[in-house]
């Protein structure tokens, strides 16, 4: 209205006293009537989603930073893809908090009002300024989380199927002396070297160069 102004708080992290002392040390802009006061309210509670921008952005950085730093050998040790769909639910609350505003920020800078000094209304600029800038930068938050998001489920691709080729690595040079002992377990009277004096020698000795060979090979395919 012409002489008031009134606003609506939730819990104890939206209080303008300071604002509010601030506008009192002030008594040229309050002049200006309760549009001054509502161009230094949006633009604190722009100045704090600003903040929360900056902080979003540290958050982002860090777990950008754990998801392609390298880890054991080399290779990105990844992150939880817990935090990650934490952050994306931060990120879509804060777009919440902030494209309502879009539209009524415009509306206070560009159409001439009965009830806005002519003086604030350009103040009214840079506060929708700032608010676009904050939009912009919650839409690529958004982006730049999907992308690490997919680089962390495909590294996680990526260690699994490693895993599986060493445990099939594994299995294969298991399965040398598995045969060679499961044929000389069988009950025949016939089996070369059953009775000569160098035969268990042999066979061990053949198992264990067998599957010192298929190592080496695995090893060197890079499978272990």
């Amino acid at each position: 209205g012409r002489d008031f102004l009134i606003t609506v708080r939730h819990g104890g992290q939206g209080s303008l006293r300071a604002l509010r002392h601030r506008l009192q040390d002030d008594p040229e802009l309050l002049a200006k009537g309760p549009s001054a006061v509502l161009h230094a309210i949006a633009d604190h509670v722009v100045d704090g989603h600003i903040a929360v921008a900056d902080a979003v952005q540290d958050d982002i950085d860090e777990v950008e930073t754990e998801v392609f730093s390298p880890g054991r050998k080399g290779a990105p040790r990844g992150t939880d893809a817990g935090r990650i769909y934490q952050l994306k639910r931060e990120v879509l609350e804060f777009k919440r908090a902030v494209s309502p505003l879009l539209r009524p920020m415009q509306l206070l800078s560009e159409r001439p009002m009965r009830l806005v000094d002519p003086d604030i209304q350009k103040y009214f600029r840079d506060v929708a300024d700032h608010l676009t800038r904050v939009q912009e930068q919650v839409v690529s938050f958004d982006e730049l989380l999907n992308s690490i998001l997919q680089a962390n489920l495909a590294q996680a691709s990526v260690a699994q199927n490693e895993d599986m080729r060493k445990i099939t690595a594994w299995a294969a040079i298991i399965a040398v002396p598995t045969m060679v002992t499961g044929v000389y377990g069988m009950n025949f009277d016939y089996i070369p070297e059953l009775h000569w004096k160098y035969g268990y020698p042999m066979v061990m000795g053949f198992t264990v160069a067998m599957c010192v060979g298929i190592h080496r090979v695995l090893k060197r395919n890079g499978w272990l």
